[in-house]
C-alpha cells in the first residue's frame, strides 16, 4: 500500500479545546499531519485519510516535550472556525 503524509501549520489566536485532549491549549501555531493511503484499482490516484495528528506541548513539569495526539479533522476545523468568529 502506498502512503503519504501531508503536513501543515494551523494558527489559533485564542486558547482552544479539541476532543481527545483533556486540557485547554494556548493560542499559537501548531503542526498538523495527515496520513493518507492510496486506494488502488482506480484509473487515477485517489487517497483516503487514515489519521490526523496534532503536535502539542506535553503536560510535563520541568521539561520541554512534545506529544502527537490523534484528532478528528472535523473537530479541528470546528475549533478553527470558532477561533475565527468575532
Amino acid at each position: 500500500m502506498i502512503a503519504r503524509s501531508l503536513s501543515k501549520d494551523v494558527v489559533f489566536n485564542r486558547p482552544f479545546l479539541l476532543k481527545g485532549i483533556d486540557r485547554t491549549l494556548p493560542a499559537g501555531s501548531y503542526r498538523v499531519v495527515t496520513d493518507e493511503e492510496l486506494i488502488e484499482g482506480i484509473s487515477f490516484p485517489v487517497y483516503r485519510r487514515v489519521a490526523t495528528m496534532i503536535f502539542v506541548s506535553a503536560p510535563t513539569y520541568g521539561t520541554s516535550s512534545i506529544e502527537m495526539v490523534t484528532i478528528d479533522p472535523l473537530d479541528l476545523q470546528a475549533a478553527l472556525d470558532r477561533d475565527a468568529a468575532p
